[in-house]
């Protein structure tokens, strides 16, 4: 089955959904229907059972789990999800993962499901690095909804520096070639080769070229976080690109 092409134009011609004035963070209009896009969210959602009382965790309590996550309130101020928002997203974290945490294995599985026409697995694993920001192998509650809230409703800027973890594989504060094609293929590979229109295989190479091109200003054969927030602010055709990732989270 043709898969729709994902390395799509912007939608509405606006990269973060929403505008910024000074530097500080205007509330986006994002639909339920736009956050539902979001495999992560999906998986999360979809776990929530429809049957019971209309009971919410107010408190964002466990009983007998490993790991109990911070208060409701704590959570709403660090991140753009509302109460309500986060409540959902609780309920169905709880229900995939009762002891609280979520381990790789775990990734490996939501990807496979939303993308069964290619090879999640690589893709998963670079996914789950950037997510598990202490690296000791777990996600917790808090860092999971903390980095949804800044791919799904953070500024330009905190979206580009999220996409820098994710190209910096060994996190040594700068982006190699290699690191970025680990990436390209790993996205090329769980789209699947039946994508509309064609890709071609040299197609992530070309990819990562390009922007090294641009990036890469001082001709030192790696990317630093400054060479590539600036460079994808100033070029359209890179913040298009730099979507392509979006689509996939």
């Amino acid at each position: 089955r043709r898969v729709e092409y994902f390395s799509s134009k912007l939608r509405d011609g606006d990269p973060s959904g929403q505008k910024e004035n000074d530097g500080k963070w205007q509330k986006p209009h994002i639909s339920r229907k736009s956050l539902m896009k979001c495999c992560l969210v999906k998986w999360i959602i979809a776990s929530v059972a429809p049957q019971g009382s209309n009971r919410t965790d107010s408190d964002l309590e466990l009983s007998m789990v490993r790991h109990q996550p911070e208060g409701l309130e704590h959570l709403q101020a660090q991140t753009k999800f509302t109460r309500k928002e986060l409540q959902s997203l609780y309920r169905g974290f709880k229900n995939e993962c009762p002891n609280g945490l979520v381990d790789e294995e775990t990734f490996k599985s939501i990807y496979s499901q939303f993308f069964p026409q290619g090879d999640a697995t690589t893709y998963a694993h670079f996914l789950f690095n950037a997510f598990d920001m202490d690296r000791n192998g777990s996600i917790r509650f808090e860092d999971f909804v903390i980095g949804l809230s800044v791919l799904l409703r953070g500024s330009v800027t905190e979206k580009l520096r999220w996409a820098f973890n994710l190209y910096d594989i060994n996190k040594d504060g700068c982006i190699t070639r290699e690191e970025m094609l680990a990436i390209m293929k790993s996205i090329f590979d769980m789209m699947g080769r039946y994508t509309y229109p064609c890709v071609k295989d040299d197609a992530a190479f070309e990819h990562v070229e390009k922007f090294f091109q641009k990036m890469d200003r001082n001709r030192d054969g790696v990317v630093t976080i400054d060479e590539f927030i600036e460079t994808c602010q100033k070029d359209e055709n890179i913040m298009s690109s730099m979507q392509l990732f979006e689509n996939v989270i």
